[in-house]
């Protein structure tokens, strides 16, 4: 019984220690990604991957999704996906012109194709009689600013506390099982 026990808890603490770390993704801080320009049907907007989102002179691929995003170009180039290299800072500048049907909502992800960071942000799209403005002023912050160490603690602890209660409803059969 002693072993059982042993292997509950030895494989409740791989699964908080271990798993976390192999399957965390890095991620572009939301607020190193800034938007400014007309974010509104036929607008051009800029969002920027600021110093330090990706290593130095890195490519990074960027994608534009959202309704009518085939419509849309980005800095020039006639499809939804593209591949940019980083500044000497690590920086990145993507400018996306959307379409004169633009609605709803559109993601821009920049991806590091050498260190695989990723970083997202969705903008909404203005309607076409709300006039231009500048900036993220009408912007919904959309980011997770959680330490990843904090979600995976918590979901350790989920787990942590799901093998102990079926440690407890293992001796608790076992020990009706031998009083019976």
């Amino acid at each position: 019984m002693l072993k059982k026990i042993t292997a509950v808890f030895a494989l409740a603490l791989a699964g908080l220690f271990v798993a976390p770390l192999a399957a965390n993704a890095s991620y572009v801080p939301g607020a190193d990604i800034v938007v400014t320009g007309n974010v509104a049907p036929g607008g051009t907007f800029d969002v920027t991957f600021t110093d330090g989102a990706f290593q130095p002179n890195e490519d990074v691929s960027l994608a534009l999704t959202g309704e009518n995003a085939t419509g849309a170009t980005l800095a020039a180039v006639d499809t939804k996906t593209l591949v940019k290299t980083a500044s000497a800072t690590g920086s990145v500048v993507l400018t996306v012109t959307l379409p004169t049907n633009a609605t709803g909502t559109y993601t821009v992800t920049g991806t590091g194709l050498s260190s695989q960071l990723i970083g997202t942000i969705t903008v909404t799209v203005k309607a076409a009689n709300a006039g231009g403005g500048a900036g993220n002023g009408g912007l919904a912050d959309t980011g997770f600013n959680t330490p990843a160490f904090l979600v995976w603690g918590a979901a350790g602890a989920v787990v942590l506390g799901a093998a102990l209660i079926a440690v407890f409803v293992m001796i608790r059969r076992q020990r009706a099982g031998v009083a019976a």
